[in-house]
């Protein structure tokens, strides 16, 4: 029996988050340039998109491209910046025969104008899908994320739009790029590292963390699966006691 086969959809995360890692070691490991890795990391990225929508996963979220990746050698940047732009236009009958919507967070404004124009139209293309929310974290940095969000509180204060005593945690996860996106209940890390690499660091106060050795152009669907499996055998207690949950 397969992992697919053992999964309870009925208590499946609502939310996945995935930092896709590894592109570059597993080019390495064919004596590739890192390029081609990341070419190989797409079709990662559309097994387990039609991996989450087949089981019914509503809200998932792929870490792209951080604000760091900006410093990576200029030849990578470009090359990563092309390969996006030509996957999206690839990719949108796709999205629309599988009825998702596409979604972004980060700081589009810095990706070049071509790549963000491309991203907007198939965001608008999609926007009427009702089925899987897609999400890239595109040029996103959670600490500026949450700084931004701080910037903006503090203005709404100083123009008497907010009180102090106002501001919750509702109010502050508003004021986050995932303003309408639920919290992910699991984070998926690839290719044996652990960390976090500043990715959605309030949104995952409570998610499971799960991390692989695989890198992720060899992760697909039935990883994924695995992942979940392994999700739904763990007990979510958010401070309580075992026999408060049961």
């Amino acid at each position: 029996m397969g992992f697919r086969e053992q999964i309870d959809t009925t208590r499946l995360p609502q939310h996945i988050a995935i930092i896709m890692d590894g592109n570059g070691r597993w080019a390495k490991e064919k004596g590739k340039l890192r390029v081609f890795g990341h070419h190989n990391g797409v079709l990662s990225v559309r097994d387990i998109v039609e991996g989450a929508g087949e089981i019914g996963i509503k809200y998932l979220t792929l870490y792209t491209f951080s604000s760091e990746n900006w410093n990576r050698p200029k030849y990578e940047v470009t090359a990563i910046m092309e390969l996006l732009i030509s996957t999206i236009n690839k990719e949108i009958k796709k999205l629309m025969e599988n009825n998702v919507r596409l979604n972004t967070i980060g700081e589009i404004d810095m990706l070049p104008q071509k790549c963000s124009t491309e991203l907007k139209n198939a965001i608008n293309k999609t926007a009427g899908n009702t089925g899987l929310v897609l999400t890239l974290a595109l040029s996103y940095s959670s600490r500026r994320e949450i700084l931004q969000a701080v910037q903006t509180i503090a203005k709404k204060a100083e123009n008497g739009e907010l009180n102090s005593a106002d501001i919750t945690e509702a109010v502050f996860s508003d004021h986050l790029h995932t303003a309408n996106i639920p919290d992910p209940e699991l984070l998926i890390r690839t290719s044996g590292e652990y960390r976090i690499s500043n990715f959605l660091l309030w949104q995952i106060a409570y998610a499971e963390l799960y991390f692989t050795d695989k890198l992720w152009p060899d992760f697909r669907r039935e990883d994924l699966f695995e992942a979940i499996l392994d999700y739904q055998k763990r007990e979510r207690r958010f401070g309580m006691t075992s026999e408060q949950i049961n």
